[in-house]
């Protein structure tokens, strides 16, 4: 009995130990492959003619956050997620076209560790720093109460499918995703099997999506040099109706706001037009 407490004990500590090992790897792996963001704003909306607020909120383990809030028409907010890479400022320019081509109020932010949102980045954190986002989003007089859309680009689209799973919005918007990191890791990564194991169930979209009852669209660039076209069509496939999937000739990863051109500014104002009120 003595001994067979002692194996059960050893088998344990050598779990915990294990764990330990695998975070510590997991957060290693995380800060050199899947997150790069910058620090320095160096665009804002303005820039482009554009107004809007610079806010600041909190996240639910104490940290600040910084985004911004742009006034438009219509009773439609869509609350944005942005991809890995660069801070807000790098989607100045986009979310200037966006308010000009489909007109209704956007907020974005920064992740933490990204601009000048405190901390820094994880995956758990994005989850967190999207329901701080939603909550301050639902705590604006101008915003409360309208309907909300979510918009996740690459990454940001695992964010997306995350938040929809508990807080169901209106629609969900899904350009460039991917399946999962696991999926991204064996992709980018085929001669360390270490981060794909690693990576095992991380931004696993394709096990969270078929738990999301509202209307889906997912686009995706033909020529993504990134994610390819296979794994935006397998996550469609895992979705539940009513759902769209639109490619986008000419497009790669990054420019799917150029190169799709009408497409996909049509496709958006589609989309808004066929949600129920």
């Amino acid at each position: 009995m003595l001994r067979r407490r002692r194996f059960i004990a050893a088998v344990l500590l050598a779990a915990v130990l294990l764990g330990a090992v695998v975070a510590g790897l997991w957060g290693q792996l995380e800060r050199r492959f899947v997150f790069f963001p910058t620090r320095e704003v160096a665009a804002t909306p303005a820039d482009f003619g554009v107004e809007f607020e610079d806010v600041y909120f909190p996240t639910s383990d104490g940290y600040r956050l910084n985004g911004w809030y742009i006034p438009g028409r219509g009773e439609t907010v869509w609350l944005w997620f942005h991809g890995n890479g660069g801070d807000l400022g790098h989607r100045a320019e986009e979310m200037a076209l966006f308010h000009h081509m489909v007109g209704a109020s956007v907020f974005i932010f920064d992740y933490r560790g990204y601009g000048k949102s405190e901390d820094q980045p994880s995956e758990h954190g994005t989850y967190r720093d999207a329901r701080a986002a939603l909550d301050y989003l639902q705590g604006r007089s101008d915003a409360s109460g309208r309907r909300t859309v979510y918009f996740g680009r690459s990454l940001g689209a695992a964010v997306a499918v995350e938040l929809a799973v508990e807080f169901p919005p209106a629609g969900l918007v899904l350009v460039s995703p991917f399946t999962s990191l696991r999926d991204m890791a064996k992709l980018s990564h085929p001669l360390l099997p270490l981060a794909t194991w690693a990576a095992g169930g991380r931004y696993d979209s394709t096990a969270r999506i078929g738990s999301i009852h509202r209307p889906v669209l997912i686009m995706h660039g033909e020529h993504d040099e990134i994610v390819p076209v296979q794994q935006g069509e397998d996550l469609f496939r895992a979705a539940n109706y009513p759902k769209t999937f639109r490619l986008l000739p000419g497009a790669g990863h990054n420019d799917t706001y150029h190169a799709g051109g009408a497409v996909y500014w049509e496709q958006l104002k589609e989309f808004l037009r066929s949600l129920p009120d």
